[in-house]
């Protein structure tokens, strides 16, 4: 062991939030032992800003729970650890470890229990990564180092301490910490451990809590490197312990959502880690729809089921909390509202919770290539930059471009129509004695000339007779017109 200046490893007290501070002092002044350790320092000493720091003490949860009261609270079965809460900050406290006195471990050799107290050096020991395993006393100024993991910072080297086969077993989540590490510091993995590193190892992913596996799918999307650990997930035959029906192949639709997240994250922006399970999932959705389709069931009632189909499915990998759920199939849902809304929902769409998540999502499926959003991401995106009476005109044009392509439609139905699929009828209907069919009078039949007339001339000329000729033997038309004298017909009421 080396104890250094905090000040030669570029650590000083005005990094530190008051928070840790404040833990640390509290703790000092109680009579225990207690240094900063893990990511926050290792991530001061590379410059980088700290997500969040993580304390360690040789006091008991129950002993760390006496200090701060009701601002404690205990969590955890198989690691017990404190929660302080300075404000809205968290600070997590872990107890110094000791190795087992009795192993409790799964058949594969995962660590079930891990509550056995102990000493610093005991507890340096059971850490997984040499660069995590540096013990900071902020009010003393020094930093202890077991294991030379100054040099391997100043060098770039992600070394796990002791067998790294070994370690893997113990717990299995060092395989994602090992990738997102690589990825997010941009170190190189020791020799050693691409050495036990391989696809077969990463089966033993499948012992591990799926709720524990979102949490640490969730670090792997919002740490600012998700398009280079992706990748990685892949070489190391990870991704399948992951994803259940994802093909190990990224999509320029996956790429591109993953350079857009990490884009956000490095500008300042806030993500929601479901919106990438959603570009995950896309496709096993899409497909699950055409699958119900194609059963008869309508689009709607399609996607509803499919929906639930492929969340229940991947719930056997990573359990995804039900908020998330439901945010994920809002977004699917939203794609086809936007593909084609109804002109007068246009504005109402336009101000839905979810309008936002769902047209980030149609926009970078169009950026990428996908040709099914018809251009409506670009027509979305210049919408909601334009006034009022913009909006109503872009919304009436819009309207007739509708109308025009149903009518467009309805004609390459009507084309697609031929004679030769019409089916004549098996017997002909002939029309009945007492009834005849009305037929439509047109131009023709008002210049035709009496029944009479006509009999006589057909008589005269054959070929002019056809079968529409009349029958002049008829009895009516035998008989002679009178003629009345009109000028003895007297008009209006009789006296």
């Amino acid at each position: 062991m080396q104890t250094l200046r905090a000040s030669k490893c570029g650590l000083s007290t005005a990094q530190l939030p008051s928070s840790i501070l404040d833990v640390i002092e509290s703790l000092t002044k109680a009579g225990y032992e207690a240094y900063i350790v893990g990511g926050g320092v290792r991530d001061s000493m590379l410059g980088l800003k700290p997500k969040d720091f993580d304390a360690v003490t040789n006091a008991t949860p129950s002993q760390v729970k006496e200090v701060f009261g009701r601002r404690c609270r205990i969590i955890g079965r198989r690691f017990e650890l404190a929660h302080v809460y300075a404000g809205r900050e968290l600070i997590e406290v872990a107890t110094f470890r000791a190795p087992p006195k009795k192993a409790v471990t799964s058949a594969s050799g995962m660590i079930l229990r891990d509550n056995n107290w102990g000493t610093i050096e005991q507890d340096f020991a059971r850490r997984d990564f040499s660069i995590n395993a540096m013990y900071y006393q902020p009010h003393k100024g020094i930093v202890l180092d077991f294991c030379n993991a100054v040099d391997d910072i100043k060098n770039k080297t992600l070394r796990l301490l002791g067998d790294p086969l070994l370690r893997f077993e113990e717990d299995p989540v060092r395989m994602l910490r090992t990738l997102r590490f690589a990825a997010k510091l941009n170190f190189s993995i020791a020799p050693e451990i691409l050495q036990v590193f391989q696809p077969d190892l990463a089966r033993l992913l499948g012992d591990v809590s799926p709720h524990r596996l979102y949490d640490e799918s969730q670090k792997l999307f919002t740490m600012g490197h998700l398009e280079r650990v992706l990748d990685m997930l892949i070489e190391f035959g990870v991704w399948k312990q992951l994803f259940a029906d994802i093909p190990a192949q990224l999509s320029p639709f996956m790429r591109r959502a993953a350079k857009n997240t990490d884009q956000r994250i490095q500008i300042g922006k806030t993500i929601n880690p479901a919106f990438f399970y959603a570009v995950m999932l896309w496709e096993p959705f899409l497909q699950r729809c055409e699958f119900y389709q194609g059963r008869g069931i309508n689009p709607t009632e399609a996607r509803a089921q499919a929906g639930l189909d492929v969340l229940k499915r991947q719930a056997t990998r990573t359990i995804i909390p039900r908020f998330a759920e439901t945010f994920i199939r809002e977004v699917w849902e939203m794609q086809s509202r936007l593909l084609n809304p109804k002109p007068q929902q246009i504005e109402a769409l336009a101000g839905h919770a979810r309008f936002r998540a769902g047209f980030d999502f149609m926009l970078l499926r169009e950026k990428s290539g996908d040709e099914t959003t018809q251009g409506m991401a670009v027509w979305w995106d210049a919408y909601q930059n334009m006034s009022m009476d913009e909006k109503e005109r872009a919304i009436s044009a819009y309207n007739r471009q509708r109308a025009k392509s149903r009518r467009k439609a309805a004609a390459e139905v009507e084309q697609d129509k031929s004679p030769s699929t019409q089916i004549e009828p098996l017997v002909k209907e002939t029309e009945s004695n007492g009834r005849r069919s009305r037929k439509p009078r047109d131009s023709q039949s008002r210049n035709r000339t009496p029944d009479r007339t006509r009999g006589a001339h057909s008589q005269s000329n054959p070929d002019f007779a056809d079968k529409n000729a009349v029958n002049t033997d008829h009895p009516i038309l035998k008989r002679k017109r009178v003629q009345r004298d009109l000028s003895q017909v007297i008009f209006g009421p009789t006296q």
